[in-house]
């Protein structure tokens, strides 16, 4: 396939009866439909459309096919509807606005990414606009993807939306060639950059030529992190106060903002050899340092999940701990909440792995929330990801590894405690009830000669409180917890293990200790088995030479006093 005649693009329509604009770019197919699977589960648009765009070299015009449709279908629009329409842009200072980049990002993302360059540094750059007018029909195309929702949206035709982007790009081509010319934008280095921003703090277009400067500045740069450095370097050197200060930092947030919301940037700058779940990670360190270091001190599997920032990665998250860049930050954050809900795995080939980078995520995003990222959206996006871990593909590779059902109650059990949301956690109990009513845990615990009846009976215990605790007031929990005390109560009445250690030669004290581990629910679930080991710990405690020794055993009067009521379920 010839990448320059073919490539995907990815309409998407917004609620309230907006037209499909052009949200994406790209040659992968399957990142185009990834994308618009992304769109659509994310909840800001109803509907997405992904078409399949083949350049006619004989035309010159762009043959499309529509690939995927997906979504609410689009409502006819009023005569109003239409003429409330206004043009994305009507001036050449229109395409250096944020929505403007972005949407020039989008368009020309796969050009801008063989360039290494951003939008910021396309709309300042003349080397970078002679190589863009040279490459053919990239421009074209660009004007013509915006032109066709355009046209659809305001009744006006294709070939007048042309004619009108055609008109504003020149103009804003001309501005910029014919301004580096005349020496407009200063030529920047750290050692002079505070000079420049006082000089230019009172032009009427001081960010539009001190972006010159910066771009100008970038193009020197082999990579994206050298970019990275490059611009905080400039921020290092920046006027410390005043106006001048706001200039050259509010310029430099521009490019450092593009850079990290690029693919391919961002997973130059952390390495791009890291999976998902420690790319996002690794995206929490650069947004939240400081936080996310503290919640590494206090629990050693965030600080060993969670990959380090190096180089200028690591330069950038010092910059981002205080008060500037907070756009920067607050896109990253943003970003990281929006990945979180993509149905993408966080560790492929690792389900427990992937359990365990999503609640060192959640621990350090929980503790970073507040007015850059606010702790009920992080509780949302975790509630979306829990729905993939309790679905039954994720569940099923999760338990592929061969264990006893005894550990699979265990490993739900511990999915059931690290996902989130009401629905989910009760998806989760249904999972865990399926493994304590299987045949397969009363074979290996009613009826198994190669396990002790004592053992398998401690083995429900621990299912039994770990569950109680987990699942608090989640519903099903108590039939859960209900399965758990008949299984420990048939256990304990066929093989009569109570009336046997009653009886046993053991010392007086020895017995009154093991019953009461029983009854108060450590060696035994709650329920049959923890009553009968109760009914006789009280009885044995009545015995006059054992009563004459409690005084002397703090522990086992504790226990006994936990027995003056009824048995309590086990914590």
């Amino acid at each position: 396939m010839d990448d320059n005649r073919t490539h995907f693009e990815v309409f998407a329509r917004r609620s309230g009866g907006s037209g499909l604009n052009l949200e994406f770019a790209t040659e992968d197919r399957e990142r185009a439909l990834e994308t618009a699977e992304e769109l659509l589960e994310g909840g800001r648009f109803t509907s997405v459309r992904v078409t399949k765009e083949t350049l006619d070299p004989e035309t010159g015009e762009f043959n499309s096919v529509t690939i995927m449709t997906k979504g609410v279908p689009e409502k006819a629009k009023s005569k109003a509807d239409v003429m409330e329409q206004a043009p994305l842009c009507t001036g050449a200072a229109d395409l250096y606005t944020v929505h403007a980049r972005e949407r020039i990002g989008r368009l020309l993302q796969d050009w801008l990414n063989r360039q290494r360059a951003t939008p910021f540094e396309l709309l300042h750059r003349p080397d970078l606009i002679e190589k863009l007018e040279a490459s053919g029909v990239e421009l074209q195309h660009a004007v013509q993807k915006l032109a066709v929702p355009e046209a659809q949206a305001t009744g006006v035709s294709v070939h007048e939306i042309i004619r009108r982007f055609q008109g504003l790009i020149q103009r804003a081509i001309d501005r910029v060639v014919n301004d580096a010319r005349k020496g407009r934008f200063p030529k920047l280095t750290p050692t002079d950059f505070a000079a420049a921003c006082e000089r230019l703090s009172d032009e009427p277009e001081r960010f539009y030529l001190l972006g010159g400067g910066v771009a100008a500045y970038l193009g020197g740069a082999k990579d994206w992190s050298e970019k990275v450095s490059r611009l905080l370097d400039l921020a290092d050197a920046a006027p410390t106060r005043g106006s001048a200060r706001y200039l050259a930092l509010n310029v430099i947030e521009q490019p450092l903002g593009e850079i990290l919301r690029s693919r391919v940037g961002l997973g130059e700058l952390l390495g791009a050899d890291l999976d998902f779940g420690a790319s996002l990670g690794a995206l929490t360190r650069l947004s939240a340092s400081e936080t996310l270091e503290a919640v590494a001190q206090a629990d050693a599997n965030v600080a060993r999940l969670i990959p380090p920032l190096t180089g200028a990665a690591e330069r950038l998250g010092r910059w981002l701990t205080g008060s500037n860049f907070e756009g920067v930050r607050s896109a990253l954050n943003q970003r990281i909440l929006h990945e979180l809900g993509a149905r993408r795995r966080l560790r492929p080939s690792d389900a427990r792995g992937e359990i365990e980078i999503l609640r060192a995520l959640a621990m350090a995003l929980t503790a970073a929330a507040g007015r850059l990222i606010p702790l009920d959206d992080v509780r949302e996006a975790f509630v979306e990801r829990s729905k993939m871990l309790v679905a039954s593909e994720f569940v099923d590779a999760y338990l592929r590894q061969t264990r006893s059902a005894v550990q699979e109650a265990l490993d739900l059990i511990w999915l059931l405690e690290n996902v989130t949301g009401g629905a989910n956690k009760r998806q989760a109990i249904r999972w865990l009830l399926a493994t304590v009513t299987s045949l397969r845990l009363e074979g290996e615990t009613v009826s198994n000669p190669a396990s002790s009846p004592g053992a398998c009976l401690l083995h429900i215990a621990e299912i039994y409180r770990e569950t109680a605790r987990a699942g608090g007031d989640v519903a099903g929990t108590s039939e859960v917890l209900q399965r758990l005390a008949d299984l420990g109560g048939r256990i304990e009445a066929e093989n009569k293990i109570v009336s046997l250690l009653a009886k046993s030669s053991a010392p007086p004290m020895q017995r009154l200790v093991a019953l009461l581990k029983m009854a108060t629910g450590e060696t035994a679930p709650p329920g049959p088995a923890a009553e009968r080991a109760r009914t006789w710990a009280l009885k044995l405690a009545s015995a006059p030479e054992v009563r004459a020794k409690l005084s002397d055993e703090s522990e086992v009067m504790r226990r006994l006093r936990q027995l003056v009521g009824p048995l309590a379920p086990a914590a």
